[in-house]
Order: C-alpha cells, then sequence, then structure tokens
C-alpha cells in the first residue's frame, strides 16, 4: 500500500472543514456550555504582590444575594500539586496556606447563582495583608537565581581560545519584555460532578493534562474524569497548563453539589494563564575579516515566579544555529513575585532569536560583509552538537528563494542609503530555526458499511487547522473523498494525544493517523484473506493501494473491492484499528531530526524627523517539511508575522514597580497591531518531506514568530545606523 499519495489531497489548500461552524456560530466553545442547575464562581485576587494573608472577613460576601459559599485558605482543603508533565512542573496548587506570592493571586473563590452575583461577591470579600518588599526584577539583588534545571547548557570548543583568534569581536545586551498571551476568547471552565465521575469543559490545549492533573489533585480515578474542548477561542500557549482557576472551579463544583462555570475577566487573564517571561541576554560573537564565525557566548537571565518550575532556555538556539567550532550557552532564572509564566508562542525561541540574530548582523556589518553572506558563509550543514546530518534542511533554499522574491540584491549597503521621500528605508532580515519537537500519540480509525470514515484522537485545535489537515491526511490514506471523512478530537476519552504546541501535534498525530489508517486497511485485508470471492484473497498491504473508497490492487484497478462491499458479504457494520506515533530518535535514525527552518526578509520605513516606523513588506520562506494544507499552513506562518511584529513593536506586559500589579491589564492599554500595522506579506516554502517520520511534517506554528523582531531590528539600522537593543521599539528610540 502507498504510504501517502500527495498531490491528490493531501498539500492542497482546502478550505477549513470546521469553518460554516464557525462563521454560522454554531462551533461549541467552552464558555457556551451550560448544563441544568448550574451557577457560577468569580475569584478574588490578592491586592498585594508579597506578603501574609492576616485575616479574611467573608461575612458581607456571603451575605449577599444568590451566594452559595466563598471558600478560601481557611475553609478549602489541602490541595496536591498537580503533576510533573511533558512541560515541566504543574503551578503551584491554590489556597493551601497565607502566603500571597504575587500579585491577582487567587486566594478565594465566590460561588453564587449568576455570574454578576458571584463577581459582586467577590468584591465585598475583606483581606488584611501583612505585607513583605516583592521582588519585581531579575537584576535585584535579593532575586534568587536558579541554574539550568534541564541540563540545556552547552559548551563544545573553548570560547576563550575562540575569542583569541577573533578580529572582530561584538559583546552587546539584549533584553526583552514580560508579553500576554491574550487569546481573543476569554478561558472558561464548566465544572460537573456526579458522584465521583466528573465532566470538566476546559479552554486547554491539552485535555488529557487537564485530566491526570485533576485526578491528582483530588484523588479520583482518571477513567471517571472526562475533558472536553471541541473548540477552544485561541491559546498561542496559554492553555497548555492546568492553571488554579480551573482547579478552583472543579473544587467549588464538589462544594456546592452544583455545576460550576467560571470566566476569567481580561484583567486576570493577565494575571492567571501565564506570560512570555521577560529575558536579559548577554552574547558576546567572534569572527575573522574573512567573515569566519570563530565563538559564540551566549547567556540568558529569565524570570520565573517564586514557586514555579517553568523554564525557558532563551540562549539554547545558538548552539546549532551557526557552523562556529566554539560555543558555549547559559541559562538562569531569578525567582520574583510574579505570575506564574508559561508558553507562548515560539517560547524560548522568540527572545533567543531576537539577541543572536541581531547580534549576527552588528558582526557582519562590523566585517563589512552583506549580513545574508555572512549567514551563508557560516551554515550549519551539519547538527553542530552531534555531528550527525539533518533528516532534512532547506535553510539555504530559504536563504536564496526568500531573497530573491523579496528583492534583497537591491539593498544597497551602507546605512542610512536608501530614502523614498521623507522616509528612511531599511531592509534586514534574520535566519530561523525551531527545534524539532514530538511526543507519543494515538488514534483509532473506523470504515463503516456506507463508505464512511470516523477518526479521532483527545487533541485540540487551537485555530491551527488541525480538523482539516487530519481529514485530508485521513481521506487520502484511505482513498476518500474529502466529504466521507470526519475527524473528530477535544475529548479525553478518545485516545491520547499530546498538547496542541510546540509545533508538534500536527506531527505526532499525522503519524498516528497514518499508522491508523494503514492498520484498518489491513484488517479489511484479514478479513477477505481467505475469502474466495475477493480479488484482494492472499494480498499484502503493499500489493494494494486505495482509490474511491476501494482497496484495490497496485496497477489493477478492476482487481478489488469497495469498503461497503467487504463489510457487507461479511456481516459487518464496520472496522476499527489503532495507530500509535512514537518520536523519532536521531541515534536510532543516524541522522539529528530536524525542526523547522527559515529566513525572514523585512522592509521598514522610518520617519527621522518623528520616530515613526511602519513595516512595509515581510517575505517569509519556510521550510516546514511535508506541508499539509498550503492555506492552513501559510495562514499559520502570516499569524505568527503579526505576532513577531507585535513582539518587536507592541507588546509590554507593564509591571508597576511599587504594587506588582500589572498595569496595563486591559485591551485598552496592552497594545497590539491593528489592520494599519500589518504589512503586505508573503509566504513561500522551501524543501520537501522530512525524512524522520512517515508522514514528514516539521511544524509551522512557532517558526512564523520567530525572527521577525531581529529583522525589523536589522531593517531599522540599515535605515537608521541605530541599533536598537531592547523590545519593544518605541518612538522614543527612533527620533533622530
Amino acid at each position: 500500500m502507498t504510504t501517502l499519495e500527495t498531490g491528490r489531497i493531501v498539500g492542497a489548500g482546502l478550505d477549513r472543514v470546521d469553518a460554516p461552524l464557525k462563521v454560522s456560530g454554531a462551533a461549541p466553545y467552552p464558555n457556551d456550555f451550560a448544563v441544568p442547575g448550574m451557577v457560577h464562581a468569580a475569584l478574588v485576587g490578592s491586592t498585594v504582590a508579597a506578603g501574609r494573608i492576616t485575616a479574611i472577613d467573608t461575612t458581607e460576601a456571603l451575605a449577599a444575594p444568590g451566594v452559595l459559599d466563598v471558600i478560601t485558605h481557611l475553609n478549602a482543603p489541602r490541595l496536591e500539586r498537580g503533576p510533573m508533565t511533558l512541560l515541566g512542573g504543574s503551578p503551584p496548587a491554590p489556597l493551601r496556606d497565607d502566603r500571597v506570592l504575587h500579585h491577582g493571586q487567587h486566594i478565594g473563590v465566590v460561588v453564587a447563582e449568576s455570574a454578576e452575583q458571584a463577581r459582586h461577591a467577590a468584591s465585598l470579600v475583606r483581606v488584611t495583608y501583612e505585607t513583605s518588599k516583592a521582588v519585581l526584577d531579575v537584576d535585584d539583588p535579593r532575586a534568587e537565581i536558579l541554574d539550568n534545571p534541564w541540563g540545556l547548557d552547552t559548551e563544545r570548543g573553548d570560547v576563550t581560545a575562540g575569542f583569541a583568534r577573533a578580529d572582530v569581536v561584538v559583546d552587546e545586551r539584549y533584553t526583552t519584555p514580560d508579553n500576554t498571551n491574550n487569546p481573543l476568547g476569554l478561558m472558561a471552565t464548566l465544572a460537573h460532578w456526579q458522584g465521583d465521575g466528573l465532566t470538566v469543559h476546559d479552554s486547554t490545549q491539552w485535555p488529557h493534562n487537564v485530566r491526570t492533573t485533576l485526578a491528582t489533585v483530588f484523588q479520583v480515578p482518571e477513567s471517571g474524569i472526562r475533558v472536553l474542548a471541541p473548540f477552544v477561542g485561541g491559546g498561542f500557549g496559554a492553555g497548555l497548563r492546568v492553571w488554579s482557576h480551573v482547579i478552583l472551579t472543579v473544587l467549588a463544583a464538589r462544594r456546592v453539589g452544583r455545576p460550576v462555570k467560571l470566566v476569567l475577566t481580561r484583567p486576570e487573564m493577565f494575571s492567571s494563564v501565564g506570560h512570555r517571561p521577560n529575558s536579559v541576554q548577554r552574547i558576546r560573537i567572534g569572527a575573522t575579516r574573512d567573515g569566519d564565525l570563530v565563538a559564540i557566548e551566549h547567556h540568558g537571565m529569565s524570570s520565573v515566579a517564586m514557586e514555579d518550575d517553568d523554564y525557558e532556555p532563551v540562549s539554547f538556539g545558538s548552539a546549532v544555529a551557526y557552523d562556529c567550532p566554539h560555543v558555549l550557552t547559559r541559562d538562569r532564572q531569578a525567582r520574583l513575585n510574579i505570575p506564574c509564566p508559561g508558553s507562548m508562542r515560539a517560547p524560548a525561541e522568540g527572545q533567543g532569536n531576537f539577541a543572536l540574530e541581531s547580534a549576527i548582523d552588528e558582526v557582519a556589518y562590523a566585517i563589512g560583509m552583506d549580513p545574508l553572506e555572512f549567514r551563508l558563509r557560516n551554515y550549519a550543514e551539519e547538527h553542530p552538537l552531534l555531528g550527525l546530518p539533518w533528516s532534512s534542511k532547506a535553510l539555504r533554499e530559504c536563504y536564496t528563494q526568500g531573497a530573491e522574491r523579496f528583492g534583497w540584491a537591491r539593498r544597497t549597503p551602507g546605512t542610512g542609503s536608501m530614502r523614498d521621500g521623507r522616509w528612511l528605508v531599511g531592509y534586514g532580515m534574520a535566519g530561523v530555526s525551531y527545534p524539532f519537537y514530538q511526543v507519543p500519540c494515538q488514534a483509532r480509525a473506523s470504515l463503516r458499511r456506507d463508505g464512511s470514515a470516523y477518526v479521532r484522537s483527545a487533541a485540540t485545535d487551537i485555530g491551527t487547522g488541525t480538523y482539516t489537515v487530519m481529514t485530508q491526511l485521513a481521506a487520502e490514506l484511505l482513498g476518500l473523498d474529502v466529504g466521507r471523512v470526519r475527524f473528530d478530537l477535544g475529548d479525553s476519552d478518545m485516545p491520547y494525544a499530546p498538547q496542541a504546541g510546540g509545533s508538534g501535534l500536527t506531527g505526532a498525530l499525522a503519524n498516528a493517523v497514518h499508522g491508523a489508517c494503514r492498520r484498518l486497511v489491513q484488517e479489511f485485508l484479514d478479513v477477505v484473506a481467505g475469502d474466495e470471492a475477493s480479488p484482494l484473497r492472499g494480498a499484502l498491504l503493499d500489493d494494494v493501494t486505495v482509490t474511491d473508497g476501494r482497496v484495490h490492487r497496485v496497477g489493477d484497478v478492476a482487481a478489488g473491492e469497495s469498503y461497503g462491499e467487504i463489510l457487507a458479504r461479511h456481516g459487518l457494520e464496520e472496522l476499527s484499528a489503532d495507530g500509535r506515533s512514537t518520536p523519532p530518535r536521531s541515534e536510532e535514525l543516524g541522522m539529528a531530526v530536524a525542526g523547522a527552518f527559515g529566513a525572514k526578509f523585512v522592509e521598514v520605513r522610518i520617519d527621522p524627523e518623528l520616530g515613526l516606523l511602519r513595516v512595509a513588506r515581510v517575505v517569509s520562506a519556510i521550510d516546514g517539511g511535508r506541508i499539509l494544507n498550503e492555506k492552513t499552513a501559510g495562514s499559520q506562518i502570516i499569524g505568527g508575522t503579526v505576532g513577531g511584529i507585535s513582539q518587536a513593536l507592541f507588546e509590554e506586559t507593564a509591571t508597576d514597580a511599587g504594587t506588582g500589579r500589572i498595569a496595563n491589564a486591559t485591551f485598552g492599554d496592552y497594545l497590539m497591531p491593528v489592520n494599519a500595522d500589518v504589512p503586505d506579506m508573503e509566504v513561500i516554502f522551501c524543501g520537501g518531506p522530512d525524512r524522520a517520520t512517515a508522514v514528514g511534517t516539521k511544524g509551522v506554528g512557532e517558526v512564523g514568530l520567530v525572527g521577525l523582531a531581529a529583522a525589523i531590528g536589522n531593517a531599522v539600522h540599515h535605515a537608521t545606523g541605530r541599533r536598537l537593543r531592547s523590545l519593544p521599539f518605541t518612538i522614543d528610540q527612533l527620533m533622530l
């Protein structure tokens, strides 16, 4: 059986199969669900950043109309912390004691008949504190400094010797601020206990993690918990961890004996569901006058909450980006009185690439070499740490094809040398990679007598197109029209799936669906193995292919029969098969399993008198392995590009230095790009299927954002001669 006949269905830019539900308003998001007897919860947040609660007066709140319960650390059971996950430890358990670790910490939850009553009563809870001076800055000498907890620091060669060989050394400091994920849909949880059984609707990117965590926290069997998330209103990483509001909703439902629904407010979204941690990075890069890199030293310092274990190795990308003999990368964290960080689109690389690719550009200018030529000269043909060939790498093609599409050859090398009337024009670029990530996954496929297929897995689709690309993949593997395939997800009762995040779900799930569909065709061959009436009698899987709902021998369409004919003749309504995928291992394959690569080219225009900065054009050239759907993959890169522009020019979560309060926790105050800020964007895909897996995808969810900040900053330097090393780029930095 052919494993994947690309060009018929897979790869085509099909419209999203879930689009009719979404545009008609019929797609059920967690906030849309309601059950009989449902009541509502609202959170009580700390108004200080550090200290202890000395008293909580809930008298007025309990007396308010409709209130059923007020839960604080004084009357809550002691809850266990959630388990270690693939992404690290769970956030600290809520309401364990009287300590306050950050402003906005959930110190209570109110349950009432209506959401309005719950919110009003929450405002009536009176809290007295004994405050401590909060630690809010990574440079605060009181901050506890943590070494790299995951062993991802790297060292090869001898950087001291390398820098001794360098003709040019760039040694600079780069900073990135906190960013907040801010999906449009407010995150919501609905919990309903039925005895020891629990059903939860949640805005999660990982239903199985919610199920496992709740089983641990509440000491109940996982088998009795069902988590549902068929549609999620965006996430950008905010739905990867099981946050305390989810646990408090489940606790409240158990306490009052009724279903409880909690919807976060927008300000609570800033302090409750993670954020991209800030970073302070120092990079030192040495090169010869001929343009050879001889040493890279990258140190990163990021923030982390007081009792959390979130970790992002911002410097790690520098260890594998270029062919350089002497490289050292180190990451540390500073514990601060801040809400727990978490993954935000392109975690670690979103921060680290800005520093690396800005510094690479600085070196190119210092030696007088074209920035593109400098990157090509130091191209890593093999994995620099493993010394193995890549399973695929089309970064060179991304550089050359992207440059041609962008018109890089029109760039004049001198800073300030390109103008269009009063506008200074700058061209900038950045090399991009995002590391391979994939974990085990399972799927189940069924074929019915009517010739339709049903495929499912407990994944989520946060707008990335998972429903669509898995429908396409299953249709091609089973030889069916797309309209004859239904793909379902978002239910923890379905086969196990990992999180939608890290650009790893499509690869893991696609390979599981691939395995399930191949095994399903094998099931049909097993049914007819001894059937004298079947032209497929005795056929092996490699002897057949599938087209138009029929299994037939390769090269002989007539020597076969339809799925329905086989099922009907043998008195079966359907056949099912399970598939699973396991991540490929570099040492077993003899090649380094590759993530996505890319090159970003940006044109900026700057008004030197007003300090106005406009991004005029962006070309993204991406190696994402096999592209399952050109339209949804292109949309991912476009969305990531907008996110990268936002990171570069707008986003900064501002924490008040005196109180630890997030000062811009609304869409009126937290800046993001609008349509007028988004330029013409082109996306081209380079390369082909990756050799490490059967389907050959590599994921494109994160790589679209990476590199935009550096490319914009590099373009600003080309336009003005001014080097910006701190995000976001603001007018005061550009006033000439």
